[in-house]
């Protein structure tokens, strides 16, 4: 059996052969736990029908897990200086495919036809580089892949926000769209100590799970984030507020926008954060007609 990558003396040795040192800009906080990691490919449910896509491989400690669990992994990897790391720390792997790019401007579509055609079953597993996991985890939705899901690390305040419940203080934009696609549970709380270097923040990993159909059924998609976005503009402040600075000409639409109000009966002085995704989902189709 290969022995693994994640752990301490090990990520030591590696790092020192290839004297690497961790870029602060590109949030590299590299796992030295192979319990954890074991834990997290466990939370995906893959087999060798399964393929794996991660992000930010690092030098490879979640990669190796998932070579052992998947069919194949396709891990995206922005810094160049670990290509050579990874292909010395995963040459006893020749089921991982390594691409030089950054996944917020990578054709992520396009890979699923090259690379994974022969893949029914498509999880998205990874440690994110935590100061762009919001807009990696929706540019993934919003590019429709056919995935089942994903188990993701990230900073546990970025957890909550995603596994909110309306009327909480962490509920929020992020949570609407997220839940949106997909069902949103907290897998595991990761302590700090295996991590290096150790992050100043806590993590968890969650899990996401795609909705066969999405909980609610709206005109146009992207209206219904624009309105919810639009009404958490000023947390503080209330719904026909945050919609008129919102919304196109949102002013002088006022009673356009108190009428759908009223029709999907939600009461205009209530605040974004107290609405389901269902009200929004019916409010947005009200405002659709007016507003597109």
């Amino acid at each position: 059996m290969q022995k693994d990558i994640a752990t301490p003396v090990r990520t030591q040795e590696i790092l020192k052969k290839y004297g690497f040192s961790f870029k602060k800009s590109l949030g590299q906080n590299f796992l030295i736990d192979p319990n954890i990691l074991r834990n997290i490919v466990g939370h995906a449910e893959l087999t060798k029908d399964s393929a794996a896509i991660e992000i930010g491989p690092g030098i490879g400690a979640l990669t190796e897990h998932l070579a052992r669990a998947a069919g194949k992994v396709v891990a995206f990897e922005i810094d160049q200086r670990l290509l050579p790391v990874l292909e010395d720390t995963l040459s006893p792997y020749d089921n991982v495919d390594i691409v030089h790019a950054d996944i917020l401007e990578a054709d992520v579509k396009q890979m699923f036809t090259d690379k994974l055609e022969d893949y029914k079953d498509v999880m998205v597993v990874a440690n994110l580089p935590y100061y762009v996991t919001t807009p990696i985890l929706l540019k993934l939705l919003m590019d429709r892949l056919p995935i089942r899901g994903m188990v993701v690390m990230m900073q546990k305040e970025v957890a909550d926000r995603i596994t909110a419940s309306p009327g909480t203080k962490a509920y929020g934009s992020l949570s609407i769209a997220i839940q949106y696609y997909m069902k949103a549970e907290v897998a595991m709380i990761v302590p700090r100590a295996v991590f290096m270097p150790q992050p100043n923040v806590e993590s968890a990993v969650i899990k996401l799970t795609r909705h066969e159909t999405p909980p609610v059924h709206v005109i146009d998609e992207d209206f219904l984030f624009k309105v919810s976005r639009g009404s958490f503009v000023q947390r503080r402040k209330t719904i026909i507020n945050n919609l008129q600075s919102s919304l196109p000409n949102g002013k002088q639409k006022k009673e356009l926008i108190l009428q759908s109000l009223e029709k999907v009966g939600i009461n205009p002085t209530r605040r974004g954060e107290t609405l389901s995704i269902e009200e929004f989902g019916r409010l947005a189709d009200e405002l659709y007609p007016h507003f597109h």
